[in-house]
Formats: C-alpha cells, structure tokens, sequence
C-alpha cells in the first residue's frame, strides 16, 4: 500500500528547493506568487539561488536544502524549482525517515524523476509529476498545466482525457509508474529501480538521439520491464535529434517497435513531459484508463 500524503488546504506551508541545476531568482519568484495565490505560505531553500557550475551549489548544498524541508513537519509539500540533472547524485544520502511520521508531497519532473521513483519505490510514498516554477509563467505553458497541477495538490483532479495514436486500446487498471526515459533508465539495477509489472507506465523524453532512444527502450526490454505492463503510456518525446546517418524512425514508431511482442495497449499522446501542456499526475497512485472512442480517459481509483 503506498501512503497518499495529505493534500493541500489555504494557509499551509510550502517549500521551493532548487536540488538540480541553477535556477534565475525570477523565476523562483513566479513560483512562490503562483503559489501564494493559491493560498500557501511560501519558503525557500536557503541554498536555491546557489551556483556551483551548473548545479543550484553543491552536492552537499542541494541535499541541506531537500533535507531539511524533509524533515520539517509544518512543510505540507516540496516543490522543485527545476530539473536539469542533480538529483541522481544525492538521492541516496537522503534520509526519507521523517516521512513516515509527517507524510508531504513532493512535486517535478524531468530530472525530478529520480526523487518520485526513489520515493514511490523505495519509501512506498505517492508523489505528483507535474511542472515546477521555470516554467509557471511562460507564455506557452497551457492553463490546464497549473490547473491540473493545483489539483493534485489540493485533492481535486479531474481526468485527464487526450487523444493519440492507441495501439491495442482497451480499458486498464494499475498503479502509475515512470517518468523522463533517460532518468528511468539510469536507476535500472539500482535500489529505486521502477517496477513495472502490472503497472501503468508513463516515459516521455527530449533532446535525445532517436538511436538513444532505441537503446533505452531495447535495454528496458532486455531488463524485463517492458514485458508485463498494464498499459504503456508516451508524452511528449520533444526536441529529438538525428545522427548524420538518418535514423529513420520516428519515436512513436521506436515506442511501438519496442514493445511489438506484446499484448497491452500502447497510447501515445498524454499530455505530459517538456510540452506547453504539462499536466499533473500521480506516481505510485492506482488508476485506470478507459477508451471512449478516439479519446483515453485517466482517473484515479
């Protein structure tokens, strides 16, 4: 049974940390309006306008800050200013012990997918994929991104309905799982590594060599995670890059490929990952999907 932290209620305390890489002050400074818009009391990491190379300062900097809105109980959730990369490397010097006393909700994606797998894997606790402060007041980020998003922190979320290319549609069950491919990949072999047997799982991605793409996929496979799914389900696969030797693919048709030997239903199309609409979701959260014509619907259960 995974914990669902206590949702969100006007007047609670909330916490933006920076545990990836370096953020501008602006746009820690749309997070916390947003945020305090929505009624939340605000506080930063003391460390989130910190600047190490790339990095929010140092290993040892990014990780105070996560630990220390971790252990805070009077913080309800901690959202991530931003991704990058970072987190693979203090993830496993956290001590995730006060959630068990003090469940909160944690809130990124991208690079942030490390936190989210690590925690529904390793500490059984449900957690939020969803946008983060970089991009709140960009233009081109899409209302129903913050909406969705103040949703699954306040406990009100409505379905999420989309339309794609379904290969074997048909109505699912299971617990969402995943996040951005390449960091999914990274943890193969490791002690968060994601289980996705029976389980609806999510991957989007961008920037990447579509014969990158081919080999993540092919090394899921290999390690079996690929085999048993309730359903697999793409987001945006954005920014893709060819090699001079054209790869020939697109990456829907390498999602597919990947996975043409078995029988679930492959659904491409969720609005989720580095696209303008971004939609907030659950990770560690039992849901379904149902096929209503040319739409998928996905709730929770």
């Amino acid at each position: 049974e995974k914990i669902q932290p206590p949702f969100l209620k006007s007047g609670d305390e909330v916490a933006i940390i920076t545990p990836a890489w370096s953020i501008d002050e602006d746009k820690i400074n749309d997070g916390i309006n947003v945020l305090e818009d929505w009624g939340l009391k605000v506080h930063t990491g003391r460390n989130a306008l910190k600047q190490d190379g790339p990095y929010a300062g140092t290993d040892s900097q990014r990780l105070s800050d996560l630990q220390e809105m971790t252990d805070n109980k009077n913080i309800k959730a901690v959202i991530c200013s931003r991704g990058g990369y970072g987190m693979l490397r203090i993830i496993d010097k956290i001590d995730f012990s006060a959630l068990k006393r003090n469940p909160k909700l944690f809130v990124g994606f991208s690079d942030i997918t490390i936190l989210l797998t690590w925690l529904s894997e390793r500490e059984n606790i449900i957690s939020i994929h969803g946008e983060m402060p970089l991009n709140y007041m960009k233009k081109e980020t899409s209302p129903e991104t913050l909406e969705s998003l103040h949703g699954t922190l306040f406990g009100h979320l409505k379905p999420v309905r989309w339309k794609g290319e379904f290969l074997r549609p048909a109505d699912v069950i299971g617990e969402v799982t995943g996040g951005n491919l390449s960091l999914l990949y990274s943890l193969i072999g490791s002690v968060a590594e994601p289980k996705t047997r029976g389980r609806i799982f999510f991957i989007e991605d961008t920037g990447e060599y579509y014969y990158h793409l081919d080999r993540m996929m092919t090394s899921l496979r290999l390690a079996g995670k690929l085999s048993r799914l309730s359903a697999l389900v793409s987001g945006g696969f954005t920014e893709m890059k060819e090699t001079k030797i054209l790869w020939g693919r697109s990456a829907g048709q390498i999602i597919s490929e990947s996975v043409a030997g078995y029988k679930y239903p492959v659904l491409s199309g969720f609005p989720a990952g580095h696209i303008n609409d971004n939609r907030a979701f659950y990770i560690g959260r039992q849901a379904k999907i149902e096929i209503r014509e040319d739409e998928a619907v996905l709730s929770y259960i």
